[in-house]
């Protein structure tokens, strides 16, 4: 199958599986927090997944760009069903322990540094430019409508067929991902001028993605946008799993209700996304969408202390995500000719969660040894901040969601004041363009073969 019907069959193999990988993450997530009972356990597995995956990007990208796409899109499904494996495995053996979890978090991590960039560069290919925001939309939905009902559905099948069962449907849902990749065609790129001066061995490739980024001003702009707001949202991101459990003993159904509602703003984000598209402008969808997601989506929810106040700002939070991710994704795709994309979006979006191994290590210790003993009964901070949120278990933890919130607001205001960001699109022009016609911005130099240039 070809085109937007190949495309389609892709996205209906990759729901299913991401259904039953929610469901995974969902159970594990509530088995750590009960054994550990603290915020950095959760923490650590978001290290252990996001370190390898910074570490491993930059060859991804080259991969994906020397090699068969589709056939890297499977390596990326079968390492995910390498780590669900093995925690199979080891749970059917009765000895799961939570640093297991880490390990397969470091496998999962590795395997997915080359689903991103594989499947953006294969949409660029398969679809029309002009449905580029349509069909990102469509895939905001794989990772938003799974989680609508993966936690209810784990909820009502863990008492029947247990966390193994939840394993077992991983792994075959994971199977029938894979299986729908051999049934479609994704088209190679055509070797462009600039895709022939960026040769080099493999090293010097991968250096080539950063400085194609660097070399553009705008392009950099918008990375630098995404860093620093995925930091302070990775603080609030981080303790929000935490947070609602310390503040509801533990109660799962809150927990999970949250979590659907939030999701059910993905898919209406997603559905609005994949028909109108985005702002003709796409940069007002990741600007603007910044500082509403800030204020509303993480700020809020650290307010809140009820399950309809976590809901609503979970909802809208959640909604905005796919305008932010499918506009800035639409931009790029334009932008950078597809033989290129793979090293580009690789280390695009390296230097976009440069910060993830970090926030995990500054929130999870930061509300476990400081903040939430200083928002205890009788803490030194109850009095300045116990009438924003309270005191108990999870009002420190609280107070740090708050903060992140408004400060990743303020990067989306901040980034209206470069011309380079709010400018992009008119500065850079999309590939494919006359050759004749100079770009906006400049070009990166060649790399020699051999020779790494940084």
């Amino acid at each position: 199958m070809k085109g937007m019907s190949g495309f389609k069959l892709l996205w209906i193999g990759q729901i299913v599986s991401v259904l039953a990988s929610f469901m995974t993450n969902f159970a594990l997530t509530i088995w750590a927090f009960q054994e550990t009972g603290q915020a950095t356990a959760l923490a650590l597995i978001q290290v252990f997944f996001i370190t390898p995956f910074l570490v491993i990007s930059p060859i991804a990208g080259v991969m994906v760009d020397r090699y068969n796409r589709k056939l890297m899109m499977m390596v990326s499904d079968v390492g995910a069903g390498v780590a669900t494996i093995l925690i199979l495995i080891l749970h059917s053996m009765g000895v799961l322990e939570v640093w297991h979890l880490y390990i397969a978090a470091a496998i999962n991590g590795t395997f997915n540094a080359f689903q991103w960039p594989a499947y953006s560069a294969a949409i660029t290919l398969m679809v029309p430019k002009e449905q580029y925001g349509r069909a990102n939309g469509m895939m905001s939905l794989v990772e938003m409508g799974p989680a609508v009902i993966a936690p209810m559905l784990a909820g009502a099948l863990m008492p029947l067929i247990g966390f193994g069962g939840i394993l077992w449907i991983d792994v075959l849902t994971f199977s029938l991902a894979v299986g729908t990749l051999l049934f479609i065609h994704v088209p190679q790129p055509e070797q462009t001028e600039e895709g022939r001066a960026a040769g080099g061995n493999m090293l010097a490739q991968a250096v080539y993605g950063f400085r194609y980024i660097f070399a553009r001003p705008s392009l950099l702009g918008l990375q630098l946008v995404f860093f620093f707001a995925n930091f302070f949202a990775g603080l609030g991101f981080t303790l929000v799993a935490p947070m609602v459990l310390a503040r509801t003993m533990n109660n799962e159904l809150i927990f999970g209700s949250v979590q659907s509602i939030g999701a059910i703003g993905g898919i209406i984000g997603g559905v609005l996304m994949s028909t109108w598209g985005g702002f003709k402008k796409r940069v007002h969808g990741v600007l603007t969408g910044w500082i509403v997601s800030g204020v509303i989506g993480i700020s809020l929810f650290g307010w809140g202390q009820s399950l309809l106040v976590w809901s609503i700002a979970f909802f809208f939070g959640a909604m905005i995500g796919p305008i932010i991710n499918g506009s800035n994704q639409a931009i790029w795709q334009a932008k950078v000719a597809p033989d290129l994309q793979g090293r580009v979006f690789s280390a695009r979006r390296m230097i976009a969660w440069l910060a993830g191994p970090i926030t995990p290590l500054i929130a999870g210790p930061l509300a476990d040894f400081v903040l939430e003993p200083a928002m205890a009964e009788g803490g030194a901070l109850t009095g300045v901040f116990g009438w924003l949120v309270g005191t108990g278990p999870g009002a420190g933890m609280a107070l740090i969601v708050i903060a992140a919130g408004l400060l990743a607001s303020l990067v989306g205001g901040l980034g209206y004041l470069f011309p380079a960001i709010r400018e992009a699109e008119a500065r850079l022009p999309d590939h494919g363009q006359d050759a004749k016609t100079p770009p906006a911005e400049p070009a990166v130099e060649p790399v020699d073969e051999g020779v790494v240039v940084v």
